[in-house]
């Protein structure tokens, strides 16, 4: 609670410099779009182009998919996680203090993720615990699949998850929330948003609070956290021509973990045990701010941006501090887009990195010294769009001063056959650096680092066909295929058997089907479901904690005059294999985690025009499962609560 302080100085200087971030007041200027009906193929992205320039879903090449406002609130939406089960292709696994995602059978660090576009991933760790992501009213998603390192460098081989929060002009005035409920649960969220002729402000708070549930087979020891977000965002329009943006944002969790026991001459040797005195703290601040001038009538506009992100993560055990580290990240960035006629768009875009990251607890072992890694990225793109026939071109190079340059490319193209079909292909590469940990990291005798691997690469591609059913329905089918050289992996040399990274020799591979459904069942009723099979592999051995199989649907009843609500939501995950460090050798054995399914309910009620009541339950048939080996994931749980709206 002590860098409060820091964290409202830092909100507050976004207020002060006021911007949209990516134009989202142009995006968001009318109500958000209803839950997925038939014109959710003309539903707006912006994080699929560097341009800046808005597009629509049914004029992208590649596989993108929206959750919009509407269907976070209708699912009670409170770790943004759960609702990605529900996005094709998307595979989530986590414990305590550590969430990953994985995109078509990638790595959780080779997804890019954006909040408000600031890139949030620990430059330490690689990737973005998105378990610290929680949902603020008014927020949205798009989730874009396949590489995308042509626009945004490293990090986006599978592909890239845009979080954007609203703007005081999208979504003006006052919105809280408070609710609690079993296992010791409260949380609660406060927005208010305001805009004048010339500017928009918003800013929000949320808390998520747990006494948790134990997550050791066997185990007593409830694993519970605490999760705080303070954010804030604006714009203001000094001229006709040139507006100014800012975006500012401060993470901080606290919770339990438990360990897995590494005494060998114990029964529960490489097991998840209930460890006392285990606890972690991450904390991240985010800031951007940047400004945007139209020339030509606004056909020529200029944009230049600054960002940074700090996050410090640290974990404690029964002794004390077990382990520390530290990353922050410096981002400049140019983008200039020119509008020709006839729908054509030339972009080009620079940007200039610089990642810091050092072990903050010398006691751990290995390197304590600060490393930097200094990358520039030179960005060429060209959209058409017509009203039959779309394409799109990206090409990058990134000069690396720690690892080989390289060149990415993404192409696509989209053709609608009838006013109801559209086909679409879309080819690129990717490119992933190697992380701090990866390169430097130390675990007594148990892990050593890596300083001589090189970064892994990607090609891939993809078709689909969009389909709208009648007048309230779309269907969306792709199949994806995807290749990956170098892949980082865990090997164990003799004679000591010690955990180090390597590069692979041989080719991962990754090729599946995604499938998705939106329709209006009837007045009252509509459905949102989604599959996803994946065939992951490395030289024919199956990619670990990537299910085959992925399926979810959420059928919503809403009442005339939208008075009440009720969203039943199952999700499916199939048999996962995982590895297990049940031998001393500490050389894993594969194991196979059963299938799960997830059965969510709520309903919510209008007791006046501005204030709700409503319930929730999650893991309603108590469905015993585990993401992770030996770690067992929450049970049933249940909550109450009011929301005001004015």
């Amino acid at each position: 609670m002590k860098n409060f302080a820091l964290l409202g100085s830092v909100a507050g200087a976004a207020l002060v410099w006021a911007v949209p971030v990516w134009a989202q007041d142009e995006a968001q200027e009318d109500n958000q779009p209803p839950i997925s009906t038939a014109a959710a193929r003309n539903d707006i992205i912006v994080s699929a182009s560097r341009s800046g320039l808005l597009d629509t879903t049914g004029r992208y090449p590649g596989a993108v998919s929206l959750i919009t406002a509407d269907q976070l609130d209708q699912r009670q939406t409170r770790d943004i996680a759960d609702v990605l089960r529900d996005v094709p292709g998307v595979a989530v696994a986590g414990i305590a203090g550590q969430t990953q995602i994985r995109l078509r059978g990638s790595e959780a660090n080779h997804v890019l993720v954006l909040v408000d576009g600031i890139e949030v991933s620990d430059p330490f760790a690689g990737e973005f615990d998105v378990g610290t992501l929680q949902a603020e009213p008014g927020a949205r998603l798009e989730v874009l699949r396949g590489a995308q390192s042509a626009l945004y460098g490293s990090d986006a081989i599978g592909g890239v998850i845009a979080y954007q929060s609203a703007s005081g002009r999208a979504v003006p005035g006052f919105a809280a929330r408070l609710e609690g409920g079993t296992q010791g649960t409260v949380n609660g969220a406060l927005r208010y948003g305001a805009n004048g002729d010339s500017w928009d402000a918003a800013l929000s708070a949320v808390v998520v609070s747990t006494d948790g549930q134990p997550s050791a087979r066997g185990g007593t020891r409830d694993i519970g956290r605490d999760s705080y977000t303070l954010a804030g965002q604006g714009s203001v329009n000094v001229s006709d021509t040139l507006t100014l943006r800012a975006a500012a944002r401060f993470i901080r969790t606290e919770g339990l973990f438990n360990d897995q026991d590494f005494d060998a001459t114990s029964p529960t040797f490489g097991f998840t045990i209930d460890s006392p005195g285990s606890r972690f703290t991450n904390e991240a601040i985010y800031a951007l701010v940047g400004a945007r001038l139209d020339t030509l009538e606004g056909r020529w506009t200029h944009d230049l941006s600054a960002q940074i992100a700090d996050v410090a993560r640290d974990t404690f055990g029964a002794f004390g501090q077990a382990s520390g580290s530290k990353g922050d990240r410096v981002k400049a960035s140019y983008v200039t887009a020119f509008a020709l006629a006839d729908d054509h768009n030339l972009t080009f875009a620079a940007d200039y990195e610089v990642e810091g990251f050092r072990n903050t607890l010398a006691s751990s072992g290995g390197f304590t010294g600060r490393r930097e890694v200094e990358q520039v990225g030179l960005v060429g793109e060209y959209r058409y769009a017509g009203e039959v026939f779309d394409v799109s071109a990206a090409i990058r190079h990134d000069i690396n001063d720690l690892f080989q340059d390289a060149t990415t490319f993404r192409v696509g193209a989209g053709y609608r056959i009838t006013e109801t079909t559209r086909l679409r292909a879309a080819a690129g590469s990717g490119v992933k650096n190697p992380g701090f940990f990866e390169l430097y990291g130390f675990v007594d005798g148990r892990f050593i680092g890596n300083a001589a691997l090189r970064p892994e690469k990607s090609t891939g591609w993809e078709a689909g066909l969009d389909q709208q059913i009648g007048e309230n329905a779309n269907l969306a089918v792709t199949y994806f295929d995807s290749e990956l050289e170098g892949e980082i992996f865990t090997t164990f040399p003799p004679p000591n058997f010690i955990a180090t990274p390597a590069n692979r020799a041989t080719k991962s591979k990754q090729r599946g089907v995604e499938v998705s459904l939106a329709a209006k069942l009837a007045e009252q009723w509509s459905l949102d479901a989604a599959y996803s099979y994946l065939d992951a592999e490395e030289n024919g051995v199956e990619e670990v904690r990537r299910p085959k199989h992925i399926a979810s649907a959420a059928l919503t009843w809403t009442a005339a005059g939208d008075t009440a609500s009720a969203t039943l939501v199952v999700r499916h995950n199939g048999a996962t294999p995982d590895v297990a460090f049940t031998d001393p050798s500490f050389v894993p054995v594969r194991v196979t985690l059963d299938d799960y399914t997830l059965v969510n309910l709520n309903a919510r009620v209008k007791l006046t025009e501005t204030l709700s009541a409503f319930a929730r339950a999650e893991n309603l048939l108590g469905e015993e499962y585990e993401q992770v080996f030996s770690f067992v994931s929450p049970g049933r749980s249940a909550v109450v609560g009011v929301e005001a709206r004015f």
